[in-house]
């Protein structure tokens, strides 16, 4: 059974760090990237970070300097420092995994989510 087990969600003042994580486990193929979305309320889910399996990252430009996105593939665990968070960074961030099968099927899994508020 795939399970992705997100932690680190909570509420900070603007300003603020957070550090989110992103255990999976239970994933028979090939792990390609991993990464990171956000829905807001009353918008769509976006990207926010990725990283693939060779370690190129990914940002969306609101995040550029301020989050980083870094992964274990060992132990099949990715990470979202985020730092000088601003209240539009408020949504519920999402971990993203893509995998390969091996006949080359691509497989795309999700966490729960965990809620991220930045108070002004």
């Amino acid at each position: 059974q795939v399970q992705l087990v997100e932690s680190g969600g909570g509420l900070v003042q603007a300003g603020g760090s957070l550090r989110l994580s992103c255990a999976a486990s239970g994933i028979m193929f090939s792990i390609k990237t991993m990464g990171w979305y956000r829905q807001a309320p009353g918008k769509q889910r976006e990207l926010v970070a990725s990283i693939t399996s060779g370690g190129s990252t990914d940002y969306a430009d609101s995040v550029k300097g301020r989050f980083t996105i870094s992964g274990d593939n060992a132990e099949n665990t990715v990470y979202l420092q985020m730092n000088s968070l601003k209240p539009e960074d408020t949504a519920v961030y999402y971990c993203n995994i893509g995998a390969t099968t091996r006949y080359g099927y691509r497989m795309v899994y999700w966490g729960k989510g965990t809620l991220v508020t930045v108070s002004s």
